[in-house]
């Protein structure tokens, strides 16, 4: 039986998150950049921070998309998504409960691939909280498509690596204390063979920030997501994440939760606009009446709801699937749809907010435009929204197989034949029948039934 009902215990937990959320996290966003979340340099953010995140490892919320032996309770996708829905409501959340990106999934595959040397230096602090991490993949050239990346590491006769390449768009390069950086090592074979991750310290010798990237609207300079030269900088086996040619296997295994931590956050977004445009509906006078009572404000009202509780059932159906299956691989078309429908919904329910809440919508006195652009951000993130609908024809398209009939397997006059055929004896008796009986009986008798 499908069910998303947790244990009292946890949805006590929930109904602490909510409140903790909504009365102590939330007013950071109104304080800082989103992108100061990241900047372990801020002492005046982290003083605020540190007190919320000692509540939260009291509650034993911290990190909890990790397994128990790496300090988290080990809970399944469903509870993870119902805590997401309700972190997706600031985006300082995440990092109060220790479950920011890309950190999140950079711990899960140290935690999982890692020696007991890079988990030593790169996971536990990275758990504590005490640094951020970057995951340096894509290329000024492409960043869809693997194939044509041309960051290239080197085996050198002393036996380490010569990296040298450009990587475009480092979420939080500009911060990060190391780089996971996808690099190729052996251009002579597909690329999902032949491309491997190396774990990189910020200050190593060659690694260089051309400039710090903001998103539409960020004042120039400002940014963190990093256009970097990895220019000749010397790596080691002991820097390899996994072995060679192992990026891709890797990189899956971090996306597949993450993915479905992000829809729920983008589950929250939607609503958080629904609410604000409920609001405003409720309380704005024009033209004789309330907006609530104009049947066009009614009607985007009720299309915006429908498309929340679908989509964020979906979501949880999904979570529920992995748990029950206990396999990515076996639900992939669901991540890759709830990923795609996440933009969507946000870009879709953040729109019709703006629009109904006129000039001041409009305005940077209200918080539309930064959660417009990070519904357009979930559609490029992890790969372009085209490309997970790619993959979900993929999947469906191989639950199927062709009509090997002349014509279609539901033809109407092949199937009337054939149910002819199945009742004759009951269709001998008197009653009202279809039409098609006779016109088929027609064709048989004409000898041309079957033409």
């Amino acid at each position: 039986m499908i069910s998303f009902d947790v244990e009292p215990k946890y949805q006590e937990q929930l109904d602490w998150a909510r409140a903790f959320v909504r009365e102590e996290v939330e007013p950071i966003d109104f304080l800082f950049h989103q992108d100061q979340v990241y900047n372990p340099a801020n002492q005046s953010l982290r003083a605020i921070l540190a007190p919320l995140r000692e509540q939260v490892r009291a509650r034993g919320l911290w990190a909890c998309h990790l397994p128990k032996s790496l300090g988290g309770d080990g809970y399944g996708q469903v509870k993870l998504a119902l805590l997401n829905e309700i972190l997706g409501y600031s985006f300082a959340a995440p990092t109060v409960f220790g479950t920011a990106a890309p950190d999140t999934g950079n711990a899960e595959i140290i935690a999982h691939f890692g020696t007991d040397e890079q988990k030593r230096t790169y996971l536990q602090p990275l758990l504590d909280g005490d640094i951020v991490s970057c995951y340096s993949m894509t290329e000024p050239g492409g960043g869809a498509d693997p194939r044509v990346f041309t960051t290239r590491a080197i085996r050198q006769d002393d036996g380490t690596w010569k990296l040298s390449g450009r990587k475009w768009y480092s979420s939080n390069a500009r911060w990060a204390s190391f780089l996971i950086v996808f690099a190729v090592t052996d251009p002579d074979v597909p690329v999902h063979q032949g491309a491997s991750l190396f774990l990189v310290p910020r200050e190593r010798e060659g690694v260089r920030i051309i400039r710090n990237v903001g998103t539409v609207g960020d004042l120039p300079g400002t940014g963190s997501e990093g256009y970097i030269h990895y220019d000749d900088v010397v790596v080691t086996d002991a820097d390899l994440l996994g072995a060679p040619g192992d990026a891709f296997k890797i990189a899956q295994f971090r996306l597949g939760g993450g993915r479905v931590h992000h829809a729920m956050r983008s589950v929250a977004q939607a609503q958080k606009a629904l609410d604000l445009l409920c609001r405003r509906a409720l309380g704005r006078y024009t033209q004789g009446s309330l907006l609530s009572e104009k049947q066009m404000v009614q009607d985007v009202i009720a299309e915006c709801w429908m498309d929340i509780q679908q989509f964020r059932l979906f979501v949880l159906h999904t979570a529920w699937k992995i748990d029950k299956e206990q396999n990515y691989k076996s639900v992939r078309e669901h991540i890759s749809a709830a990923k795609t429908l996440g933009a969507r919904v946000v870009v879709n329910t953040v729109s019709k907010a703006m629009h109904l809440h006129g000039s001041l919508g409009l305005s940077n006195e209200l918080p539309f435009g930064e959660m417009l652009m990070r519904g357009f951000v979930m559609g490029m993130a992890d790969g372009p929204d085209e490309a997970h609908k790619v993959a979900v024809a993929k999947q469906v398209l191989r639950q199927y197989q062709p009509d090997e009939a002349e014509f279609t397997a539901m033809h109407q006059v092949t199937q009337v034949g054939n149910a002819m055929d199945k009742f004759a004896t009951e269709l001998a008796l008197p009653g009202e029948k279809s039409p098609w009986i006779d016109y088929v009986r027609e064709l048989q008798e004409q000898g041309l039934y079957g033409h």
